[in-house]
């Protein structure tokens, strides 16, 4: 089996307050449990990751949540991600030395690129991932998929930027980015599927992998990710909080429509 054509699949674990939340298109929040424990759970359930974002982090200008950190290291024995409020190298080695194998970076990156290029140097690339929430811009109903864009957002998606969302994946990927965690906030939380013309778009425009997130809903949509959006992982969250579907399910559906996955 070749390890890079093994499709991960990860649940997202959105943390404000220090409890995990859902909600749709970044609002309306309910409360998911406990950061820590809910990780945990993931981990017996055969994740090949987990993502934890303190998505309060940089809209309240405060540090990221190292006593969470520091509890899911004593808990989990798969790589873990962490994202949010992090603006500099001391910031991201805190993290990295409570116990996280991965950050992720977004608004950090775009208002200071040289912070991802100077993380990827220090702590190598394949700790670094380079996050990217996106807002379709222009007629989304155009058949012409070269007319339809998407525009990088931050500060957990309300502020847009200049940046087009290809540029700005291969302005990471040059950084030194050695993954990119692709949301996009107009499926975020809704169920209708992940952005494929998105996830195509990003995923031929670089050489690094590509993370689906945003909008699973069914088992089909996990396969469409893979298929049509050509990533290399999976990314859910609602799903499975509340129990839609297990990991396992997931990954045994995968399996069964031709998607290698680690069982």
């Amino acid at each position: 089996m070749n390890q890079k054509n093994i499709v991960k699949v990860i649940p997202c674990l959105d943390v404000h307050n220090g409890r995990v939340v859902k909600g749709i298109q970044f609002e309306n929040l309910k409360d998911a449990g406990d950061p820590a424990e809910l990780a945990a759970f993931y981990d017996r359930e055969g994740a090949d990751e987990i993502v934890l974002l303190d998505i309060s982090a940089t809209v309240e200008g405060r540090h990221t949540m190292l006593d969470v950190v520091r509890r899911t290291a004593k808990r989990v024995s798969k790589p873990f991600i962490i994202g949010g409020g992090m603006g500099s190298i001391e910031d991201i080695e805190r993290v990295l030395d409570a116990g996280a194998d991965k950050i992720s970076l977004n608004t950090a990156a775009v208002r200071n690129p040289d912070l991802l290029a100077q993380a990827a140097q220090k702590f190598g690339s394949q700790h670094i991932i380079a996050a990217i929430d996106v807002l379709r811009s222009g007629d989304s109903t155009e058949s012409d998929q070269k007319a339809q864009s998407w525009k990088v957002v931050v500060s957990g998606g309300h502020e847009s930027t200049d940046w087009d969302v290809v540029e700005w994946a291969r302005r990471v990927e040059k950084l030194g980015a050695g993954e990119i965690l692709l949301t996009s906030k107009d499926r975020d939380g809704t169920e209708d599927g992940y952005d494929n013309d998105l996830n195509r778009q990003v995923s031929e425009s670089v050489d690094i992998g590509v993370v689906a997130s945003g909008g699973a809903g069914k088992l089909q949509h996990f396969v469409d990710a893979v298929r049509l959006g050509g990533v290399r992982a999976v990314l859910a969250a609602s799903v499975f909080h509340f129990a839609t579907f297990s990991i396992r399910g997931v990954k045994e559906y995968l399996a069964d429509h031709g998607v290698e996955v680690h069982l």
